[in-house]
């Protein structure tokens, strides 16, 4: 079960809006930590982006091929293509 929790903030005239002190603590959240403001059926999630953060990504967007191999074909491809069509145009 998710734990729920409330707090209330005010957001300034500026756009400013404090984080309480035990949720900055608990996130891990410091002066110049960058945060995402994220829309999501109709709420906002506020969520920081930490090195915890970062980390819990790990592997996201693992796939079973290395997308470093999958532009080094696409571009050799593309090279082929490029040579082939050149070779076309000087054997006129």
């Amino acid at each position: 079960m998710k734990e729920t929790s409330f707090e209330t903030s005010t957001v300034t005239s500026k756009g400013q809006l404090v984080v309480p002190a035990r949720i900055r603590r608990r996130f891990g959240i410091k002066p110049g930590t960058e945060v995402r403001f994220i829309e999501r059926e109709g709420e906002i999630v506020f969520q920081p982006v930490t090195k915890e953060f970062i980390r819990s990504l790990r592997g996201f967007l693992k796939s079973e091929t290395s997308v470093t191999q999958d532009l080094l074909r696409e571009r050799k491809a593309e090279r082929e293509a490029e040579e082939a069509s050149l070779a076309g145009h000087r054997s006129r």
